[in-house]
């Protein structure tokens, strides 16, 4: 599955368009990265815990968006965004969405 964050795929003929395809997930942050973010910002640096969780997250939705693509016979995903949004305290979700098509 090629995904690209242009309109078009370099080199390739977009053959047939089959529409938006997303994925997502919701996390929750965790007491022990708390804890530690919270040290953290007292002497600066970087989250690492975080950083970690919002890369599994990208990885997911990134994962389940591509299944649907797959599902629906595309070979790319183009103009792929990523969102995210509070949907209750403590927890995040993370949107990962384009289009699905199918190139030669």
């Amino acid at each position: 599955m090629i995904l690209t964050n242009v309109n078009t795929v370099p080199g390739k003929k977009i053959v047939e368009h089959f529409g938006l395809v997303q994925g997502s997930t919701v996390r929750a942050k965790h007491v022990g990265r708390d804890t530690m973010a919270s040290l953290k910002n007292l002497v600066g640096g970087e989250l690492k815990g975080y950083t970690e969780l919002l890369q599994d997250s990208r990885e997911e939705a990134t994962r389940r968006m591509t299944e649907q693509a797959r599902q629906l016979g595309a070979n790319a995903v183009v103009n792929v965004r990523f969102a995210t949004s509070s949907v209750a305290q403590g927890a995040a979700e993370l949107f990962a969405y384009g289009t699905a098509v199918r190139v030669e």
